[in-house]
């Protein structure tokens, strides 16, 4: 079994920094199968990795394609998570301890996704969502239709009184 890249002896790290290339699968981020976003390239990475005291850092390029699900639509779109100056840092806590920056990483590209997917998000293929302002003509209207008949909802509240 091949020693995975991501764990490193930070005593044995050069002065200059250990290079990290190449690619992760993307059971890399083990997202399950019926998640609405998922994973559909592997994870690139070129990292440079280096001690500073009591601290590794570890600076580079990060990237890998995901497909989400659009809170509108429901339609599938892509979206490259691209980070060109990726940084990130680790205590060091145990004299001899090997460490594993894979959760980090890890965490670091999940947290940089789009929270609540849209198609407009997707920039691998642009389009335009179908329900693109479906909604917002349809509250519009109501809100309009029912907007005299609310103006009267904080009438009881203006009655207390001070004290």
């Amino acid at each position: 079994m091949a020693q995975h890249p991501f764990k490193i002896d930070p005593h044995l790290l050069p002065i200059e920094g250990q290079p990290l290339t190449g690619t992760q699968p993307a059971s890399f981020f083990e997202l399950a199968a019926n998640d609405p976003i998922q994973c559909t390239s592997p994870l690139t990475y070129d990292l440079n990795v280096l001690r500073d005291e009591d601290t590794v850092i570890f600076t580079g390029h990060l990237s890998a394609e995901f497909e989400f699900e659009c809170g509108r639509c429901l339609g599938r779109f892509r979206y490259l998570a691209d980070s060109p100056e990726y940084k990130g840092e680790m205590t060091i806590e145990t004299i001899g301890e090997i460490m594993d920056l894979t959760d980090s990483i890890r965490e670091d590209i999940l947290l940089s996704l789009p929270s609540y997917p849209r198609c407009e998000d997707g920039n691998v293929l642009l389009r335009e969502c179908p329900a693109q302002g479906r909604f917002n003509a349809a509250s519009d209207s109501a809100s309009g239709s029912t907007a005299s008949q609310d103006a009267g909802v904080w009438d009881v509240l203006d009655q207390f009184k001070k004290s």
